[in-house]
C-alpha cells in the first residue's frame, strides 16, 4: 500500500496522498510496537504457569 501511495504522490504531487503515506507509516509503527510488546507479554505469561 505504501508503494502505491508513494507512486501516486510522486506522479501527482498531491499533498493528501503524502499525508496518507505518513499516516500509514505511523499505523505500521504502532502495530509493530504492539506486536513486540504482546509477544514479550506472552512469554512472561507462559513461563509463570
Amino acid at each position: 500500500m505504501l508503494d502505491l501511495s508513494w507512486k501516486v504522490f510522486t506522479n501527482t504531487g498531491n499533498l493528501d496522498t503524502y499525508l496518507l503515506i505518513k499516516e500509514l507509516e505511523r499505523d505500521s509503527e504502532t502495530v509493530n510496537e504492539s506486536q513486540q510488546t504482546s509477544g514479550s507479554d506472552l512469554s512472561i505469561d507462559s513461563s509463570s504457569q
